[in-house]
């Protein structure tokens, strides 16, 4: 393959085309080197070895079938939330499709769905909202090998490659745990897997094996699958019966100067209601349901015709900005588990109880 790599090259420098002054320098892509032959993978797979007690030969095979994906490389430096307004974000993740779709999956799994959320203390809405922002119910669960993502990722990315190289870890480790060959399983662009997409330490963390056949299937197994996000949201500190968000009225300069606005950063509620009433925060106190000691974060969402929404994100808020850091992916999310909610509500057959029938067993 090498050799009739540098064919190819030879035979179009030599082309009268590629001659022409203003034709771009053909460079050679680091991808023609083997991962298995670069001293800095060679020193992971000897900790690997040490440190977990892998086979060094299987370890060497794996990383000489792995190859660089520069699509990768290129979907990580340019998130949605990055250059998108909140509308835009809006729009791609709340639909008709995903709402009727939610609603369709609460009829369908109605009695596993309220036995988690009793279990776990997590809302079904929440639970559905998820699935259909990540995956669409499973529809889309990536079609990256998520072995090549993360060792691209972890040896070849711009930034975050000690996090990448740790994911790379936790991988292996979850395919030898769960007894799957690393090299057939696919996932996102950033190695997020299944219908929930977790990440392989939250795979290995969080993934719970509800339908108990032996092994956490976060692709087959809709038990599985359930009780892995409730058991996500609970460990992270989901309070039920709680609220999510306070839709501010209003907020002054000096308000906003402290409100979050797209980044990663400050999510995390310190402030008070009460505290932030006095810095000129208003909100609606009809549907305030949380104390003046309540902990919240004041969040700015832009519009595409340059006005402003001003958000008060409580703990349950919070909670969903760790599955994905981001006050956009939080709040299309909530709004989207209210749809559902609401529509799975208005079903004439449909008991929110859980009394339609489900089995609960993989699909």
């Amino acid at each position: 393959m090498l050799q009739r790599y540098f064919i190819v090259v030879c035979l179009l420098l030599c082309s009268t085309s590629m001659l022409q002054a203003d034709e771009a320098v053909i460079e050679i892509p680091p991808e023609v080197i083997r991962y298995c032959d670069r001293d800095d993978v060679r020193l992971f797979i000897n900790e690997m070895v040490a440190q977990q007690k892998f086979n060094r030969a299987e370890l060497m095979r794996l990383f000489r079938d792995a190859v660089r994906v520069d699509s990768v490389l290129e979907s990580i430096a340019k998130p949605a939330e990055r250059k998108l307004t909140w509308e835009e974000y809006r729009a791609i993740f709340i639909d008709e499709k995903r709402v009727q779709a939610g609603a369709d999956f609460w009829h369908a799994h109605a009695e596993m769905l309220q036995k988690v959320s009793q279990e776990y203390g997590v809302p079904p809405e929440i639970i559905l909202a998820i699935l259909a922002v990540e995956t669409r119910y499973g529809n889309y669960t990536g079609r990256h090998r998520v072995l090549d993502s993360l060792i691209t990722l972890a040896f070849d990315g711009k930034s975050r490659q000690s996090f990448f190289r740790e994911e790379l870890k936790a991988f292996l480790l979850l395919a030898r745990e769960e007894h799957l060959d690393p090299r057939l399983i696919k996932g996102s662009y950033a190695g997020a897997m299944g219908m929930p997409q977790f990440i392989s330490s939250s795979y290995r963390q969080y993934a719970v094996d509800y339908d108990g056949d032996g092994q956490r299937d976060l692709w087959n197994s809709d038990a599985d699958i359930l009780a892995s996000v409730a058991n996500y949201f609970k460990k992270h500190g989901w309070a039920m019966n709680q609220p999510v968000v306070l839709q501010a009225l209003s907020a002054t300069d000096a308000a906003a100067e402290i409100a979050v606005g797209r980044g990663r950063v400050g999510l995390k509620p310190e402030k008070t209601l009460a505290e932030l009433r006095a810095l000129g925060v208003e909100w609606d106190k009809k549907a305030q349901t949380a104390s003046d000691k309540t902990l919240a974060t004041l969040m700015v969402l832009d519009k595409k015709d340059g006005t402003l929404e001003y958000w008060l994100g409580l703990q349950n808020f919070y909670v969903i900005t760790r599955y994905n850091h981001s006050s956009m992916y939080a709040m299309a999310a909530y709004q989207l588990s209210q749809l559902i909610k609401a529509r799975a509500e208005v079903s004439k057959d449909f008991n929110m109880r859980g009394n339609t029938s489900s089995s609960g067993n993989k699909r």
